[in-house]
This record gives structure tokens, C-alpha cells and sequence, in this order.
């Protein structure tokens, strides 16, 4: 038993409580102008300092050029606009085309056919052709829509798709030859769908780990970047010709997020490179030279800054360089409703990007308004017309060498190559090459297949954990092995390896075993994230259970195998130093046995693969996250960029410091109340009748004087959640209180606040939910639901902007109020992802 009061750790430490004030609310003044810096560093390019490259070509061939000179010019005002419009199919329906005549769609990453995200690949052909139909039928000129969607480790938004490794992974194998094959498997799988643009290649070099989106990058050197660039776009789209358009069954591509997303400061999503222009060149511009000269069709523009000015609107770089220097004769679109972050603009209306060389604008759930804002920009001269002639231009040029305009799609509807047996054939090549080996003492590795072997680990049985975040949803969570029909588990993958040679493999996640094994592998690492989730203060990896359960195995004198997943490298020396051997396996995707066929050797122990993958990006040796990159002053890694043992060439490894070098509580910005812990720096504060601030104590009735009290109920594990009764005799509050955090670009993402919540006694009157100065009510929603029943809810954080909330200032994300008698029961308080399940009660 755990007892109440260790389990209720929500009393605030002295040091927090002297800073509250005597309010419910925390003053906070704005930062004077001594705290803000009066200098502007310089953030515009100089085009003579850019290398150069070139569209080729067959891009705009005078065929291309005289069709779409023409159509240009039978198009209306109204038309032309519509082209520069991208809408998500979670907020447009087809028979919207008919009104609006929008020249793309996209599929987001929580968006899928009719919101089910595990939706039919039949599914997703007819919705790709009732759009068409749309488009096609609407009066005036006949512009074919393109469709994109993000196929960023193979076409991961599919139930039964190939899921390659994550980009970490692949720029670990160093092999551009099968990078372009995985870019044709890839291309493949989408256009039997039904879409016709793929948002990649990712070009990011990321270069601080922190980075929830590091996964998405092939390295921290710009090498592999360009050595990758050409053949994935290559693959993709194959090469441009100027009598044809792409072969069917490829697609167009999109170079992405320029520039220097990978270069976000402390590791922040959407945030900003402080650097020189130089910097930019050298390091971020990376592979973005050998995809245009390969004939990249688009290019999607970044969140992130530069020296504090948006990319998204810098002219400079989007126009000055890209067509100068650079010479991208493509098109280039923004990101997620980038364009809101422009000074001066709102998800509704921004000329400043389309002026600055944003040519389409992404704008999934605002499509409507920018319309009609960007129509009436145009009309009243804000945006030139020469400018939107030009943009569009850029448009139909590319949909013209995507094939858009012919009829026939001989692949489309031919969904068994999803998931074939000659991807997945490809996919299991890329997973064995990615594969790192860190250490392998006493020859523990390769794995005699006849042994009998313990494999233990939550992930040893899980590909969506395998799999990492852009599966199936956004931040790819939620998903089971079912969900995969097409794919191995690594547990799979080694029982089939060992037991096709006679020996006998056991699956245990706990460790625990009843016939010794001759050896154990343990398989752990991170759960899947993607942007805003991934973001983390550090590189320490947290849960204890590995690394128990190395120990135990390691004291009953069995050798271990450690295989640790993970979209970064990760401080585990403790791991390391419990293990006989340590293989860095990153996010291979569908295909576990990858991982059997180099770790699993034949009858006699010898490889039957050797090990191929060396490090793309250092591994640390302490757990503070600052970067740390090849090159750079004060390089010293724990594994060096390019370190990898192979069975051929093999190395010791010494003990390893322990030390993380981290001190300190850190900052958590999207869980507060999880596992019945209030997660610091957040804790509870309780507000009675009274108007007294308080903070939370155990107890089991309300208090003399009224207000509400809290005692701790068991949800998912005991004492996991928190009942609070509500007396009813004057308006109380409960809060989970802390530090400010800003919240902006998780609204972005159309994030929400997620918990479980139970009805233990229905409201006798209203009960809001507020997060900072939003409130929504939320009677309704619990007087609908039975009693004594756990649920869950997640309210996207727009409702509560859209509520009065200043996301950018946000020291209360959790708060319940009410002056009517009601009780109810909450936990794992935390953010979420929108997987087309959110709700946006009335204020």
C-alpha cells in the first residue's frame, strides 16, 4: 500500500509559496526595458554569399510554360486566390469546392477519413477522388486540386502501409542508394491512396537533442543531408522530363522547413536559429541545393525564426535567395497556419507572407476567412496582382509536371501494394543497417539462434512504440499491434529467429522468469511523440523499469542485451553499464525482424548480418542536453558522430560515469496531475468560500466553513486520481498552480487539455473548467454522463483563448469552480494531441 499522504504530494514547497500573492491569480509584470534587448540581430540574406543552385530545366520546359501562361490567363480574381489556399480535410467537405475554389487540400496529421484515423485504404481513395469529382465540376477553369499529406517514414498515415525507420534512423545507415528506393516504395503507397504530394524530403540538421522533432533530421552534419537529398527526391518523383510529367506512381515532393528549424534555440519547436547568415549556408542549408537541382517541386517554408524574424515571412530568404541564388523555379508553402505568427497577421488574413514569398498558404481550419482576406488584400492592391500571378504561376507549373491535369491514374485503388512483401522486404534492409552497436562485452552479441532466450521489455511487443511518433496519428500514440496487419513486433521478429533454429524464445516484459534463460533482451526507450510533446529539458532518460530489471537479470548471472529505442540519443549510462550489450535500434517502424536478423546469429553463434549503422548524431555523456555536435568548440561525447562497433571490429567499453550532470527541477509545460502526482513545478491550490488560497491537504469532508475538499480515489493504479466534493455553500475553486508557461504553439497544433474524469455526484448547478482566464463550462457534459463511470475528455486549447485566455501567460492549465454541490473524481491531467476527438464546451 502506498499511503495518502506520500501519494498526494501536492503541498507546495515554502520556497514556491512565499511567491503567491494574495489573489487567485498570480501578478505578473510585464518585462521592463532594461530586460529587452534594443539591438536587433541582422536576420536578412545577402545573395552573394549563397552557393548556387538550379530547378532543371524540364521544369519549365516552353510547353509547360505556354499551358500554363494561358490558363493563367482565363483564370478570375477569384480562382487565382482560391489556388493559394491549402484547407485540411478535418474542416472541408467536398461540396465546399463548389463555392470556394481552393487549389489544395491536405490530410493533417490527426486527419483522415471521416475523423477515423484507422480508416480503410479504400476509404481513402474515395474521399481522394471525391474531391477531385468536386473540383472538377465546379464552373469556370478546370484547375486540378493537388492533395499532400505527410508520408515521412513511409506512408504512415495508413492501416497496413509500410512504415520505414524514422530519418535518425536512416542517416545512421549511410546508404543514398536505398534512401532513393525507400522514396519509390514510398511515393507508391501514397499514390494508390490517392494523394498526390508528399510534405518531404525533411532536410532539417538538428542540433540540439532537446528538439522534439530530432527524430525527423538524418543528422547533426549537413553531409548525410546532402548526400540524402537528391536520391529521396529522386525516388519520390522521379526526374523531370519536359515531354512527360511524373511516371504514375510517383508523387511530388516538398523540401523541408526551410531554413534551419533544426537550429531552434534550447531545442524549442517553431523556434529560433541565433546565428550568423554564414551559419545558415555552412550548416542548415544542408541538402535544400541538391533537392531543387533534382527537381524538388515544392519547398514548405519553416515555423521557426531567424534572429527573431519569422521565416515565414522574410523576404529575403523566400524570395531574395530561393529564387536568386538558389534558383527554385517550384512553389513554395507554408506550414500549419504559420502565417498567424506574423506580425501583423492572424490565422484569417496575412498578406505580409504572400508578399514576402510564401506562394500557398496552409491554413486548415481558417481556410474560409484567408480567402476571403487574401480576395479582398488582392482587390484593394495590398497584394500586387503581378505577385499573385506569379504565385499562382509557380502552382500550376507544378501541378502540371505532377500529372495532375491527365485523367487516368493507373495505380490509384491498388491497395495491395501497400504493406508488400517487396517494401517490407526494404523497409527490414533499412532497420538492419540503422541498427548501432554501442557496446558488446564478452561477445554476448550475435545470439547463438538456438539458445533459449528471455526477451523482456514493455516495447519488446509494441510497433507502435516502435514506430514513434507520425503513425497513424500526429503524435502516434494510441496505437496497438492490430493496427499494423502488415508488420512485425521485435519480439516477433526474435521468436521466429530463434525458434526457426530450434532454440526457444520467451516473452516477459517484466523480466521474470521461471527456466533460466542463456541470455536476455531487454527492449525500452521513449514513447512516441512528435513536435510540442517531444520537446524535452534534458536528455536523461527517465523511467526506472529498464534499468531495474537489467539489474536483476545482470545479479542472476545472465547475460544482457539492451535494445533502446528512442528519436535522440539519450544519457542511459546506467543502462549501459548494467548491460553486456547496448544496441541503438532508434524508431525502426513495422519491420522488428530487422532487428533479429543482426542481433540473432546462425546455429554455431556466427552473424549472419554484421552491423552497418554508425552514429549520426553524438551520443552525450551527461544528460544536459546542451548541443553538442561534431565540429563545434568543447566537443566531447560520451560516442563520437560516426562511432559504431561491428562484430568484425570490435572495441571495449569501460564503466561509465553515472553522474547525469543534472540538477534541479525543470520546467514541464503539458502534464500536470499525472499518475496521482502532481508534476512539478505544478501543484494544487484550493480556494474555499472563504476566498483564502490554500494549499491542497488530504481530507475527507468538505471544510466547516464550505468551499471543496479533496481526498485521493483510485482510477487506473490506486490513489491515481483525486475526488473533489464541492459543497455548495459559496463558489470554490481547485487549481493546479505553478510557474507561467506559454501555451501559443500548442494551440497552434490544435492541442488540448486532456483527464479522466468520473461523476461521482451529479451538479446541482454549474461546474466550470477554466485554463488561465478561459473558462468553459462543463455541467452539461457531466450531468450526461453516468455515475461512478471513469472518462475522457480533452477541450482543444483554442476554446480557451477563443475564451479569454492569454495562452503566451499560462499559470493556471487546470481549474475547477463552482458554487452549486457537486463532486467529482480527476486524473492524468495533462496535453494532448486532437486525433478527432476534442470538444469545445460554451464559455
Amino acid at each position: 500500500m502506498v499511503s495518502a499522504a506520500s501519494r498526494l504530494a501536492i503541498a507546495v514547497a515554502v520556497p514556491m509559496l512565499s511567491m503567491m500573492p494574495p489573489g487567485w491569480a498570480v501578478a505578473q509584470a510585464s518585462p521592463s526595458a532594461s530586460q529587452t534587448s534594443a539591438a536587433t540581430p541582422d536576420a536578412t540574406a545577402h545573395t552573394a554569399a549563397w552557393p548556387h543552385a538550379a530547378s532543371p530545366a524540364a521544369m519549365s520546359d516552353p510547353a509547360t510554360e505556354a499551358f500554363v501562361t494561358e490558363l493563367l490567363g482565363r483564370m478570375t480574381v477569384e480562382e487565382k486566390v482560391g489556388q493559394t489556399i491549402q484547407a485540411d480535410i478535418g474542416s472541408i467537405k467536398p461540396e465546399d469546392l463548389m463555392t470556394y475554389p481552393l487549389g489544395s487540400i491536405l490530410a493533417g496529421g490527426n486527419s483522415a477519413p471521416g475523423g477515423d484515423e484507422r480508416a480503410s485504404a479504400d476509404k481513402w481513395v474515395a474521399l481522394a477522388r471525391a474531391f477531385r469529382a468536386a473540383a472538377a465540376a465546379r464552373p469556370g477553369a478546370k484547375v486540378p486540386l493537388i492533395y499532400g499529406i505527410d508520408a515521412v517514414h513511409g506512408h504512415n498515415n495508413v492501416v497496413g502501409a509500410t512504415i520505414f525507420p524514422h530519418n535518425i534512423g536512416l542517416g545512421a545507415m549511410r546508404n543514398p542508394e536505398l534512401i532513393g528506393r525507400i522514396g519509390e516504395a514510398t511515393a507508391l503507397e501514397v499514390a494508390v491512396t490517392g494523394a498526390d504530394w508528399t510534405f518531404g524530403p525533411t532536410l532539417a540538421v538538428p542540433h540540439d537533442d532537446r528538439w522534439g522533432r530530432a527524430f525527423e533530421g538524418y543528422s547533426e552534419d549537413p553531409e548525410i543531408q546532402r548526400a540524402y537529398a537528391a536520391p529521396m527526391t529522386l525516388g519520390l518523383q522521379g526526374e523531370l522530363s519536359a515531354d512527360r510529367p511524373l511516371a504514375p506512381g510517383h508523387i511530388a515532393g516538398s523540401a523541408k522547413h526551410f531554413l534551419a528549424d533544426g537550429g531552434t534555440f534550447e531545442g524549442e519547436d517553431q523556434g529560433d536559429y541565433r546565428g550568423s547568415e554564414q551559419g545558415l549556408i555552412d550548416i542548415h542549408l544542408g541538402g535544400y541545393p541538391a533537392a531543387i537541382d533534382a527537381g524538388v517541386l515544392s519547398v514548405m517554408a519553416s515555423f521557426s525564426s531567424w534572429n527573431g524574424v519569422k521565416h515565414s515571412g522574410n523576404r529575403s530568404i523566400l524570395t531574395d535567395v530561393l529564387r536568386g541564388p538558389l534558383g527554385f523555379q517550384g512553389f513554395v508553402v507554408s506550414d500549419w497556419n504559420a502565417h498567424g505568427q506574423l506580425p501583423g497577421c492572424t490565422n484569417d488574413a496575412c498578406p505580409l507572407a504572400i508578399n514576402a514569398g510564401i506562394d500557398m498558404l496552409m491554413a486548415p481550419d481558417t481556410w474560409k476567412p484567408l480567402y476571403e482576406s487574401t480576395l479582398a488584400a488582392v482587390k484593394s492592391g495590398v497584394i500586387p496582382m503581378a505577385r499573385l500571378d506569379e504565385a499562382v504561376h509557380r502552382i500550376l507549373r507544378a501541378k502540371v509536371k505532377a500529372g495532375l491535369f491527365r485523367e487516368e491514374r493507373p495505380v490509384e485503388g491498388d491497395v495491395a501494394q501497400l504493406g508488400s512483401a517487396d517494401h517490407r522486404a526494404l523497409a527490414r534492409q533499412a532497420v538492419r543497417e540503422s541498427l548501432v552497436l554501442l557496446k558488446n562485452e564478452g561477445g554476448v552479441l550475435p545470439i547463438r539462434s538456438g539458445a533459449r532466450v528471455l526477451v523482456a521489455g514493455a516495447a519488446a511487443d509494441d510497433i507502435g512504440q516502435a514506430a514513434g511518433g507520425w503513425t497513424l496519428t500526429w503524435q502516434g500514440t494510441g496505437n496497438t499491434n492490430a493496427d499494423f496487419p502488415n508488420g512485425d513486433s521485435i519480439w516477433a521478429g526474435l521468436r521466429d529467429a530463434v525458434d526457426q533454429a530450434g532454440g526457444k524464445a520467451t516473452l516477459a516484459a517484466d523480466g521474470h522468469f521461471t527456466d533460466k534463460p542463456d541470455v536476455a533482451i531487454v527492449v525500452f526507450g521513449e514513447t512516441p511523440y512528435a513536435e510540442f510533446q517531444g520537446d524535452i529539458e534534458n536528455l536523461d532518460f527517465v523511467p526506472t523499469e529498464p534499468l531495474e530489471t537489467l539489474k536483476r537479470l545482470k545479479a542472476a548471472g545472465i547475460p544482457t542485451v539492451s535494445v533502446f529505442l528512442s528519436g535522440r540519443p539519450m544519457w542511459i549510462n546506467p543502462e549501459i553499464n548494467a548491460s553486456d550489450a547496448v544496441v541503438a535500434a532508434w524508431l525502426p517502424g513495422t519491420e522488428g525482424a530487422g532487428v533479429a536478423d543482426v542481433l540473432i546469429g546462425d546455429s554455431a553463434g556466427a552473424p549472419r548480418h554484421d552491423f552497418k549503422g554508425t552514429l549520426s548524431f553524438s551520443w552525450p555523456r551527461n544528460a544536459a542536453g546542451t548541443p553538442l555536435n561534431r565540429g563545434e568548440p568543447g566537443y566531447d561525447p560520451q560516442f563520437a558522430y560516426g562511432y559504431g562497433l561491428t562484430y568484425a571490429n570490435p572495441a571495449s567499453v569501460p564503466t561509465l560515469s553515472e553522474d547525469s550532470g543534472v540538477t534541479g527541477e525543470t520546467s514541464v509545460l503539458d502534464r500536470y496531475f499525472v499518475d496521482g502526482r502532481y508534476v512539478a513545478p505544478w501543484v494544487l491550490l484550493l480556494n474555499d468560500a472563504g476566498g483564502q488560497n490554500k494549499p491542497g491537504v488530504v481530507k475527507q469532508a468538505a471544510s466547516p466553513r464550505g468551499g471543496v475538499s479533496v481526498r485521493p480515489v483510485d482510477d487506473l493504479a490506486q490513489e491515481s486520481g483525486q475526488q473533489f466534493t464541492f459543497s455548495g455553500a459559496g463558489e470554490a475553486s481547485a487549481q493546479i498552480w505553478g510557474t507561467p508557461v506559454d501555451l501559443t504553439r500548442q494551440a497552434n497544433g490544435e492541442m488540448a487539455l486532456s483527464f479522466r474524469y468520473r461523476v461521482d455526484a451529479a451538479p446541482t448547478g454549474p461546474l466550470h473548467l477554466s485554463l488561465g482566464q478561459g473558462r468553459v463550462d462543463l455541467t452539461d457534459l457531466l450531468k450526461a454522463q453516468p455515475a461512478q463511470q471513469w472518462r475522457s475528455v480533452k477541450v482543444r486549447l483554442s476554446c480557451f483563448r477563443n475564451a479569454g485566455a492569454d495562452l503566451a501567460h499560462v499559470e493556471t492549465p487546470f481549474q475547477l469552480t463552482s458554487s452549486a454541490a457537486v463532486t467529482v473524481s480527476i486524473a492524468e491531467v495533462r496535453l494532448a494531441s486532437n486525433e478527432s476527438d476534442t470538444i469545445c464546451p460554451a464559455p
